[in-house]
């Protein structure tokens, strides 16, 4: 489904975007990495790095499985989208358990929102 795929991407796109700013020393740390930081450390600021390349790969990954574009084999991003949706689904249980009232209330909805559109692009 390349409509789901778009989505997905514009989502992790919106995150990237969150990240980046978790980075730069925005004090919104009580959305993310559990909420213990209002300005994130250096470990964290690193995690929010990966995180940014995680999402380039999974927006790849979507893409590819939804025929948008041609980078890896097609068994390759059916598996991976798989895979995917089993990293949103964790997702939305981790980010349901935070201690932090803020990211619960913010991220478990969005890891909801990207783990049906990673299903949607895996069973595309």
């Amino acid at each position: 489904m390349p409509l789901a795929a778009v989505l997905l991407c514009v989502v992790l796109g919106l995150l990237a975007v969150f990240q980046l700013a978790l980075i730069l020393g925005a004090p919104i740390g009580r959305f993310a990495w559990g909420g213990q930081h209002e300005v994130l450390p250096t470990r964290l600021r690193i995690g929010s790095a990966v995180s940014i390349v995680i999402y380039a790969l999974i927006g790849t990954v979507a893409l590819d499985r939804a025929g948008l574009i041609d980078v890896v084999p097609d068994a390759v991003s059916t598996v991976a989208m798989w895979i995917v949706f089993g990293y949103f689904v964790l997702g939305i249980a981790l980010n349901a358990i935070s201690r932090s009232r803020p990211e619960r209330l913010t991220m478990a909805p969005v890891s909801a929102v990207l783990a049906v559109l990673s299903l949607l692009v895996a069973l595309g």
